[in-house]
C-alpha cells in the first residue's frame, strides 16, 4: 500500500460514500472501488461494511484510519520542514484565538514578526475557548491563545502570557460613588449582572459563578452571552455589569468604568498552547519565541 491509496482510503472514510469520495479526489468513482479492493485485497480483509447508500468502517478499518491519519499528518508536517529549510522561512501559520486574545495580543506579534519574515502570512480562526482547543485538535490551527481558569489541558504544552485578576465592569451611567473604587463579592447581590454563557465541558466559564455559589453569593444574572464584545455593548446600554478577567475591555470607546473585586481570589490565565504529541514548524516556533 502506498501513500497515494491511504489517501484513498482516508477520504471515502471522511465522506462516508465512494461517490462523495471520489467527486473529492477528482477521480471516477470505478478507479477508486477498483483501488479500495486492491487495498483490501493487500491486507486480508474487509475495511467497511457497504450498503446501497454508504459505507461504515470495520473494527479493522478504524484502526487503519487512525494510523493512516497520523502517517498523512507526519508526512504534511515533514514537507513544511523540508520546504522551509530549502527555500528559506516561508508559508502560512494558522492560529486559534478568543476575540478579546486576538485585539490584546496579536496584531503587535504579527505586525514584528512579519518586519523579521516578510513571507510568512497568517490565518487567525476566533472562537469561544473551547472552539479555540476544538480547532487544535482538529489540526486546523497550529498555535492557539486562550484564557484559562486553571491549567486543564495536560496534552498541551503552554507558555502563560498574563495572569490577572477578575474585576467588575460597570456603566459609567449608572450612580456610582466616583471616589469607590472597589466592592466586595457579597454586594454583587445587589447588582444585575452579565455574565459569559457557562455550558462548557471545560468549565472555563464558571469558575467565578461557582465561587460565588460556594459562598452562598445569590447572583442576579440578567443575560448570558458568548461573545465579550456583545456582553461589553449590554453593559454600556446600562443592562448590567459583567466580572471578566481585566484586560478583556478592549473597545476604549464604551463608557465602562473597572472596579476591583476585593475579595476575589480568583486569577485568570492567558496562555499561549500547542499540541505537544504534534511538531511544530520552524515558522511556529519563531512565533512561540517572541512572548
Amino acid at each position: 500500500m502506498d501513500i497515494r491509496q491511504l489517501r484513498y482510503f482516508v477520504t471515502i472514510a471522511d465522506e462516508g460514500q465512494i461517490t462523495r469520495a471520489a467527486k473529492k479526489l477528482n477521480m471516477a468513482q470505478p478507479p477508486l472501488s477498483h483501488q479500495l479492493k486492491l487495498i483490501e485485497e493487500q491486507l486480508g480483509t474487509t475495511l467497511f461494511y457497504r450498503n446501497s447508500r454508504s459505507v461504515d468502517l470495520t473494527e479493522a478499518g478504524a484502526l487503519l484510519y487512525q494510523r493512516a491519519v497520523s502517517i498523512l499528518h507526519q508526512l504534511e508536517d515533514s514537507l513544511i520542514e523540508v520546504k522551509e529549510i530549502g527555500d528559506g522561512l516561508r508559508g502560512q501559520l494558522s492560529l486559534g484565538t478568543a476575540k478579546s486574545c486576538a485585539m490584546n495580543y496579536l496584531p503587535d506579534k504579527i505586525q514584528q514578526f512579519r518586519s523579521t519574515y516578510p513571507l510568512i502570512t497568517f490565518r487567525v480562526l476566533d472562537g469561544h475557548p473551547h472552539q479555540v482547543v476544538k480547532f487544535l485538535e482538529e489540526r486546523l490551527v497550529e498555535l492557539a491563545i486562550v484564557r484559562f481558569a486553571s491549567d486543564l489541558y495536560l496534552d498541551y504544552e503552554s507558555k502563560t502570557l498574563q495572569v490577572e485578576p477578575y474585576v467588575l465592569f460597570i456603566p459609567n451611567q449608572w450612580e456610582w460613588e466616583p471616589s469607590r473604587t472597589s466592592i466586595l463579592m457579597k454586594e454583587l447581590e445587589d447588582i444585575p449582572l452579565v455574565t459569559v454563557v457557562r455550558e462548557n465541558r471545560y468549565g472555563m466559564y464558571s469558575s467565578f459563578i461557582d465561587l460565588c455559589n460556594k459562598r452562598g453569593i445569590k447572583t442576579n444574572i440578567v443575560c448570558e452571552c458568548h461573545d465579550a464584545a456583545i456582553i461589553f455593548s449590554f453593559v454600556d446600554a446600562g443592562m448590567g455589569a459583567a466580572v471578566l478577567p481585566k484586560s478583556v475591555l478592549f473597545a476604549n470607546k464604551l463608557d465602562i468604568r473597572i472596579i476591583e473585586i476585593e475579595d476575589c481570589p480568583l486569577y485568570n490565565k492567558t496562555t499561549l498552547i500547542w499540541d505537544k504529541k504534534r511538531p511544530l514548524s520552524k515558522v511556529a516556533q519563531l512565533f512561540i519565541e517572541m512572548f
